[in-house]
């Protein structure tokens, strides 16, 4: 059952690292990923750029609204995600706290579905 782990962290929090703190933490999260491969549950993970360079686009094709990074209401953002493969939800959540971002940032989980499903 595919689960995604997305990772919320607070908007600037990444620049209150130095390089190397924040390469480390990044070489934390490849392992845990090698970690989750070797395991054969993990089918997918990125880390995500900043806001500074994303876009939102919304509204009708032909009228989309779209507009630039960064957000000036975001709080957090979305740093990354894991997809993992499980057996159920208990199993998702508990992989959720043992990712090395939990320790600065919030994992959030949520099975992959249909957006017809509830």
């Amino acid at each position: 059952m595919p689960h995604m782990l997305l990772i919320h962290e607070p908007i600037g929090q990444r620049a209150t690292r130095s390089e190397a703190e924040g390469r480390a933490a990044y070489e934390r999260m490849l392992r845990w990923g090698d970690d989750l491969k070797a395991r054969g549950l993990l089918l997918a993970a990125e880390s995500l750029a900043s806001l500074d360079s994303a876009v939102r686009v919304s509204g009708p094709a032909g009228k989309a609204r779209i507009v630039d990074g960064p957000f000036a209401e975001a709080k957090e953002m979305v740093g990354g995600f894991f997809m993992v493969d499980v057996d159920s939800r208990d199993e998702a959540v508990r992989l959720a706290a043992e990712c090395p971002a939990a320790e600065w940032a919030m994992v959030e989980v949520r099975a992959l579905a249909p957006c017809f499903m509830r």
